[in-house]
């Protein structure tokens, strides 16, 4: 199987065993579906103790585009005089972009981002989402379905034939799962002459091996029994794509995810092809909030409560092919 497969392959995992999983309870307060609500979004990592901004915190904090940057007849124009943005992902991406069933609001990274942006555009942060799967994506871009596209989408030359990608706006990939007490295991050079769970049929063994080769590799079929075997200290880590183990780590409390994606996966905002300012004008957005170190604060409010650390130094706009 190529690693092109593979990834394709991990990633729908990533999406089932996230809804499987239930995790909506760690999950607490947010935004709608239709912009910013109460003050009461993802909780600080500290409890809300240390004063740490939330979700809602820093969509209130978000900026607002002058009237300039929007020109009469563009996509931005387009979607202000409509009053929503239309945006294109999923409900059910613990940390990405999650409904709480209880207020019915959207919790995530992704999810905060394209709040964010409808702000920017709009003046509030009013979206519509529509559910979007790895096969109808670039189809509800092309026939305006949707304005945009926010849903941990990976850009790859392929898919920019179809649709245009701002960003990159955040790197994944494969990840560290230890026991909540290691503190011995920061980074991917911690894990040389440690013992290593992973799954078989994945790429993460072949990252192992090329980013760890002191490492004693354990291969097992399931992402549970990976998960057990570090707790039971038959390994000292877990390594696989992040967001199966972030679903891990917000479901198990016993385990944590240390650091950052040590393999590069850039996730890209789509946007229309047949819209170029489009694009233009959301680079310079994230840009803009990357400057301003808005970015910063969202990750620290959505991913960063399942991820010891402070927030990843954000990919620079326009650096991967397709972008």
């Amino acid at each position: 199987m190529s690693m092109h497969r593979t990834r394709i392959r991990t990633g729908g995992r990533v999406v089932r065993r996230l809804v499987a999983a239930g995790l909506v309870t760690a999950l607490a307060g947010g935004l709608t579906a239709c912009g910013g609500g109460g003050k009461a979004a993802l909780p600080a990592k500290d409890g809300g103790k240390g004063g740490a901004a939330t979700q809602a915190d820093v969509i209130q904090d978000a900026p607002v585009a002058p009237d300039s940057a929007i020109p009469k007849g563009s996509w931005m124009a387009k979607v202000r005089e409509r009053g929503t943005l239309r945006v294109g992902g999923t409900d059910s991406g613990a940390l990405f972009s999650q409904r709480n069933p209880v207020t019915g609001k959207l919790e995530g990274f992704d999810a905060g981002l394209s709040q964010m942006l409808a702000k920017y555009i709009i003046g509030k942060p009013s979206t519509k989402l529509s559910l979007t799967t790895v096969a109808t994506r670039e189809t509800m871009l092309q026939n305006g379905t949707v304005d945009t596209v926010f849903a941990t989408y990976t850009i790859t030359p392929e898919r920019a034939k179809k649709v245009a990608f701002a960003g990159p706006y955040y790197e994944s990939g494969d990840a560290i799962l230890v026991k909540k007490d290691n503190d011995a295991v920061k980074t991917v050079d911690d894990l040389n002459g440690t013992t290593v769970a992973t799954e078989a049929n994945s790429t993460a063994a072949l990252a192992v091996k090329k980013y760890a080769p002191k490492a004693k590799t354990l291969l097992f079929q399931e992402d549970g029994e990976c998960v057990a075997a570090v707790k039971q200290g038959r390994a000292d880590a877990y390594v696989l794509v992040q967001g199966i183990l972030l679903s891990d780590a917000v479901n198990d409390h016993s385990v944590k995810v240390v650091g950052q994606p040590f393999t590069k996966e850039p996730y890209g905002i789509g946007l229309p092809k047949d819209a170029p300012e489009a694009k233009q004008f959301v680079d310079a957005w994230l840009k803009k909030i990357i400057k301003g170190g808005s970015w910063a604060k969202l990750w620290k409010a959505t991913i960063g409560t399942a991820v010891t650390g402070n927030a990843p130094k954000p990919p620079r706009i326009g650096s991967v092919e397709g972008s």
